[in-house]
């Protein structure tokens, strides 16, 4: 069982994970545009130089990772395991759609223009609220709220910047990334060979224009990392969760869904990218609150599964919303249509 008591008497709950790649040394790190792989140093006070670090997953990556460890698969529908905690549906359709997505993989979750462009279901997310662009709000309102429809936006954050004067916004309560420790570079390099022509030799005609050398042999380099130590940190920000001022059982299904969150993460495969499969060496160490343990994915399951009936009460009912999208697809002609009109 989840040592509910020690938990909620911590401001934060901070987690870390040693990881190794499932074979050899090398990794490859998660990369930016424009900068590559996030490479730092950390300072010394002798003089010389400080370790060198690298970021492997960044939080945003991990958020998302998180996100999807309780989906259907690649989603857009929650793991049937979990049914009954809410989060809604947008159904798209028109000109030929017939996408469906939802507020567990969108990018603002409830905040999504699949959600607020629907004026119904922004005027209950509003009434319910309390929301007005006058005056103070009332967050336990703006909490409550958000429980109802979707307690993920609780976990990873929301952000309503289509409602009003965007003040409803919602830090993650759950954070993770990963760094290694005491890096360097592993670099080599490959060919895309083109048995037919190495040379670039050969003219290709497409659509009227005519390619030249996109078949040829293309050398490249390669640069991926080894590291002393991978390491997987996340942050459960308790006392922000003990702030939304829900019920105790509606505070203790956020944490357990996050600990599963979690738990499911560092259970899987862990294949990051096509060169980045790392494995769990040692379990999962708790640095605080000290005497802390986390419980086996299959009981922090069956415990968010208790949770969930037991809040049914506070969820909406149905626990799935559904919202109808009329979309069309921009075409050519309609952006040329609209860069005209700009110009006059």
């Amino acid at each position: 069982m989840i040592n509910y008591s020690l938990l909620m008497n911590c401001s934060r709950m901070l987690l870390q994970a040693q990881l190794r790649p499932v074979q050899g040394e090398r990794f490859q790190p998660t990369g930016f545009a424009d900068i590559g792989a996030a490479e730092f140093q950390m300072p010394s006070e002798n003089g010389n130089s400080g370790t060198r670090m690298l970021l492997v997953e960044s939080a945003q990556s991990v958020a998302n990772r998180l996100e999807k460890t309780c989906l259907d698969g690649d989603g857009p529908y929650l793991d049937p395991e979990l049914q009954g905690l809410p989060y809604a549906v947008a159904k798209l359709s028109g000109d030929g759609i017939g996408l469906v997505t939802s507020s567990l993989v969108e990018a603002h979750r409830l905040g999504s223009p699949f959600f607020m462009k629907d004026d119904s279901f922004t005027e209950k997310l509003t009434a319910e609220m309390k929301y007005s662009q006058k005056g103070q709000i009332n967050w336990k309102d703006v909490y409550c709220t958000f429980f109802k429809y979707d307690p993920s936006c609780l976990i990873h954050g929301v952000f309503l910047s289509l409602l009003g004067d965007g003040r409803v916004r919602i830090p993650r309560a759950l954070t993770g990334f990963i760094e290694a420790e005491n890096v360097a570079q592993a670099q080599s390099g490959g060919v895309k060979n083109s048995p037919v022509d190495p040379k670039g030799e050969i003219q290709v005609e497409t659509k009227g224009k005519t390619e030249s050398g996109i078949y040829s042999n293309v050398p490249y380099s390669r640069i991926e990392y080894v590291a002393s130590h991978i390491v997987a940190y996340f942050n459960l920000d308790v006392q922000q969760i003990r702030s939304y001022g829900l019920s105790e059982k509606a505070t203790q299904l956020l944490a357990a869904v996050s600990l599963l969150k979690v738990r499911r993460f560092l259970d899987s495969d862990l294949r990051l990218r096509t060169a980045c499969i790392l494995d769990l060496v040692n379990g999962i160490e708790v640095t605080r609150p000290k005497g802390f343990e986390v419980p086996p994915q299959e009981e922090l399951l069956r415990e968010a599964k208790r949770l969930i009936v037991a809040c049914k009460g506070e969820f909406a009912d149905p626990a799935v919303t559904e919202t109808q999208v009329p979309v069309r697809k921009v075409t050519k002609t309609d952006k040329r249509s609209t860069e005209e009109t700009e110009k006059e």
